[in-house]
């Protein structure tokens, strides 16, 4: 089995993405959803980017952005990946000439696999936990028994991460990345860079 890869997502400020850097994380995630608590602006997201060594995946996380909002952001912002969070289909994911990933949020009785299908041209899908009203950064894990083997695309792993618990989520699920935000916090927007260490060390 390959390494798995590592996101540390909902990135705000410049020492955390480092830390997170230093501590071999593959991706840094940048939210571009005004109501999360773990939104950047533009500028913020400019910045620290322009900061990061090579090598490192830059990723921008949408919630349902209109194709102004998101065009005028991938003006603005050198992004490696997209990541869409809503209820976008596989058209309004295309087009942007940058890969992109699909978030799918689980819950009982889902066809997780007939999900995945309906985006042949994504790059993977994450699969995160279902909260009514909540696209995404709840803090809370699913039953990993629903997904089902063999999925068409690279699977990445979400949803009530933390140190404590990835190794488990990895041995049980064998993704192709694990991806956290809230499991590795100290407060929403802000990063506990020991638990960042600690997280990625139990990744590996």
């Amino acid at each position: 089995m390959s390494a798995v890869r590592s996101k540390i997502c909902g990135i705000t400020r410049m020492e955390d993405a480092l830390a997170a850097v230093e501590a071999g994380a593959d991706a840094i995630g940048f939210v571009f959803y005004a109501k999360s608590p773990r939104a950047v602006t533009v500028q913020q997201a400019r910045a620290i980017i322009a900061a990061l060594p090579p090598f490192v995946t830059t990723v921008g996380l949408f919630v349902n952005a209109s194709r102004c909002e998101l065009g005028e952001i991938l003006d603005a912002v050198p992004l490696d990946l997209l990541q869409f969070h809503g209820d976008e289909t596989a058209a309004e994911c295309e087009g942007w000439h940058r890969p992109y990933i699909k978030a799918l949020r689980v819950k009982a009785g889902d066809d997780i696999a007939a999900a995945c299908n309906a985006y042949p041209s994504a790059s993977g899908v994450l699969l995160d936990t279902y909260v009514e009203g909540v696209p995404g950064g709840t803090g809370e894990a699913f039953d990993w028994s629903l997904i089902p083997q063999g999925l068409s695309k690279p699977l990445i792993l979400a949803g009530g991460l933390t140190p404590e618990n990835v190794a488990d989520a990895i041995a049980r699920v064998r993704p192709y990345a694990v991806d956290v935000s809230g499991g590795v916090e100290a407060s929403k927007g802000i990063k506990d860079h020991a638990k960042i260490r600690a997280f990625i060390n139990a990744v590996r």
